[in-house]
Parts: structure tokens; sequence; C-alpha cells
């Protein structure tokens, strides 16, 4: 999986979330940290061999009140990881919670490995 970072030319701040990946046997493990960024703002996709992960750090108003000054610009988080052949982008699965994105991709069947055994005589 390499880690390659996505612009879409657009005037808003483009952020690059914190991500840790763990590997293992069965496939990997992203924790990505993202502040600020509500579960309907966030958008997990993927196209071809790239998993995109997309979420909006907006401001809440309130109903009934309106903005009349922003120091802070409307930002977006943006991270694109190129998936190896090896893991299955079918069977992702996310937990979203308090800011932090948990994703487990799995790898395909024939690529995990597995033991052999071995017969006498």
């Amino acid at each position: 999986m390499n880690n390659t970072q996505g612009e879409r030319g657009t005037d808003e701040a483009v952020l690059m979330p914190a991500v840790d990946v763990v590997e293992d046997a069965s496939g990997i493990s992203l924790v990505a940290d993202l502040p600020g960024v509500a579960k309907d703002a966030l958008r997990l996709h993927v196209e071809a061999d790239q998993l995109i992960i997309e979420g909006v750090l907006g401001l809440e108003v309130p109903d009934g009140l309106q903005l009349t000054h922003q120091e802070v610009p409307t930002m977006r988080y943006r991270r694109v990881f190129t998936l190896s052949n090896e893991l299955d982008p079918e069977r992702v699965s996310a937990a979203f919670e308090q800011g932090v994105l948990r994703l487990r991709i799995p790898r395909v069947q024939q690529a995990q490995p597995r033991r052999i055994r071995i017969d006498v005589g």
C-alpha cells in the first residue's frame, strides 16, 4: 500500500490527516485522526486501486444564528492510499468515533499465509 496525496483544484485548504497503518497476516488496519469532522462530512471510497479518505472540517452554526465573521477557513482532510492487489477492497470495514476513523482491509483469500501439512510415509 502506497500513500499518495491528491488535490482537487479547489481554493479550500487541504490537510493530510495523521494515519497509522498496522499490517498483520490477515490484512491491514488504518487509524486516521480527523478531529472536527462530523460523520456525515466524512467520505470513504475505493476507485480502481486507490482508497480515498475525505472529510470536511467546518464550523457548525446553531439554528437561528448567522455567521458574521470567520477567521478559520473551511478546510478539508484528504488522504489517498494505493492498495496492493493482495488486499480485498470489497471487504473494507470502517468505524468512526470521536474524530478517529478505524479501517480494516483484509487480504484476499489466496494471499493469506497458510500452513502446509506434511504427510509421513
